[in-house]
């Protein structure tokens, strides 16, 4: 009688993590792959203010300031 597996074998264990790691290499040398990952990993920018500055008075400073009054 053979005993069923209750555990994963090591050997399971690391013939998995190859493969993941095959597909990881393989993903990267795909050229559409790269310049996805690059244009979503990469935000855009804002323009820099024209007068200098760059301090804006968002909402979520503004819950701030609500939140630090006694």
């Amino acid at each position: 009688m053979s005993k069923p597996q209750d555990k994963l074998s090591r050997r399971t264990l690391f013939a998995g993590a190859g493969t993941v790691g095959a597909l990881a290499a393989a993903a990267s040398l795909v050229p559409g792959a790269r310049e996805a990952a690059q244009t979503a990993a990469a935000p855009t920018p804002k323009a820099p203010p024209e007068r200098g500055g760059g301090y804006a008075l968002s909402e979520h400073v503004k819950q701030y300031y609500k939140t630090t009054r006694l």
